[in-house]
């Protein structure tokens, strides 16, 4: 068997159900292995940007800028309807526009999420980066007069009190006509053609395992959720694991497209002119 693959994921429930079946071979990893990482998603963008892990989940935001280094993969993204990040506040009175000069609260510099809030109005500007699971309590606390919200937090935010002023999924649908991309699977392109559809292969082969097994990830799930209840597991990977999971099909790659198109001409990310796949 060869030296072991570096392989990113997050411990978010929908990474950890994806990948199980993989990092514990229980499908045909073509003669390949790998040792695992788990890192918040930001964590691993930034790991990509510095070419630290062969193969890793990035965010799309991410991909704009490593995309000369790295291929897509097919299987394996974060890509549907319904399930954007959410601009939240501590009052429900709150409007978007009038959070220019004020403060938000942002899960990374290459998170999808603060992508599309930079699409959606470039004016907001004021950002304060931190871990996602921090933001709630940020803007609570009066420390952020907003915040941007992504993963688990969807489900949990009207808990805290807070209030959504903005789905920017909704936002990007309506704009496109099409699913949001959050987050994909690359590849080293220096890992070549051959162990890049090796890879590739695994990963589908492991997410229609996992789609077909779901209960079998459930300790490995909840070991890496943590604080999460099996309620808020389940309805996040019913949210982020879906047909695009397995492959991103044509209209999964119309909006991976449409998305770094619109970032390339706001100048938020280089152009670049090499395929997205290997």
């Amino acid at each position: 068997m060869s030296n072991p693959l570096t392989l990113g994921f997050s411990p978010c429930p929908n990474d950890t159900f994806m990948f199980y079946p993989l990092v514990h071979n229980l499908v045909d990893t073509g003669g390949l292995c790998y040792r695992e990482r788990l890192e918040d998603v930001e964590t691993l963008n930034q790991l990509a940007l510095k070419g630290e892990l062969d193969v890793s989940k990035v965010s799309y935001h991410a991909l704009g800028h490593i995309r000369d280094e790295y291929a897509l993969l097919r299987s394996g993204s974060a890509l549907g309807r319904g399930c954007g990040p959410l601009l939240v506040a501590a009052s429900s009175s709150s409007d978007p526009a009038d959070l220019r000069g004020k403060t938000i609260a942002v899960p990374g510099r290459y998170t999808t999420a603060l992508l599309l809030l930079r699409l959606f109005d470039p004016s907001l500007n004021n950002f304060i980066v931190m871990p996602f699971n921090e933001i709630m309590d940020a803007v609570l606390k009066g420390d952020a007069d907003a915040g941007l919200i992504i993963h688990e937090s969807r489900f949990t935010y009207q808990g805290y009190g807070l209030h959504k002023l903005l789905d920017l999924g909704e936002w990007w649908e309506a704009e496109s006509g099409l699913p949001i991309p959050l987050g994909g699977i690359v590849a080293r392109r220096a890992l070549g053609a051959e162990t890049i559809a090796a890879v590739e292969r695994a990963l589908r082969s492991g997410v229609a395992y996992a789609r077909s097994h779901p209960d079998e990830a459930a300790h490995y799930i909840c070991e890496h959720a943590q604080e999460m209840s099996a309620e808020v597991c389940a309805a996040h990977i019913d949210l982020y694991v879906n047909d695009f999971s397995s492959d991103l099909g044509d209209e999964g790659l119309r909006a991976v497209e449409c998305l770094l198109q619109r970032a390339e001409q706001a100048g938020i990310i280089p152009a670049s002119k090499v395929p997205l796949f290997a």
